[in-house]
């Protein structure tokens, strides 16, 4: 069973930046989108950014102009670069993958990855 592995979670400053990263164990095929969730501490799990492949990114209100997705199509990873950091964007970090094959949705989530912000 293909799931997804997330890298890059650290205990930062407020203002530092970090990059995660997501990748499959195995091969998935014929992706839909790539998203990137959160889930801070008593809180639901929150959108924070979305790439539907061949399209443009769309980003929560609250980290428009800091975070930015990207994709290495070379390695069907995707990446959410997180600028200017602060204490609410501590959470832990989820990617998923949506798949389409012949018209068949099917979700893939990683573990998460933990993303503190204090000084």
């Amino acid at each position: 069973q293909v799931h997804l592995v997330e890298s890059g979670g650290d205990l930062v400053q407020p203002g530092s930046s970090l990059r995660l990263s997501c990748a499959p164990s195995g091969s998935i095929s014929t992706i839909y989108s790539m998203e990137w969730y959160r889930r801070a501490p008593g809180k639901q799990r929150e959108l924070v950014a979305t790439r539907v492949l061949g399209g443009t990114p769309n980003y929560a209100d609250s980290v428009k102009g800091r975070f930015t997705i990207s994709r290495d199509s070379s390695k069907n990873t995707v990446n959410l670069q997180m600028n200017s950091l602060r204490p609410e964007d501590t959470a832990v970090y989820y990617c998923k993958m949506v798949q389409v094959d012949r018209g068949v949705w099917k979700d893939y989530w990683g573990q998460g990855t933990q993303v503190t912000v204090s000084s």
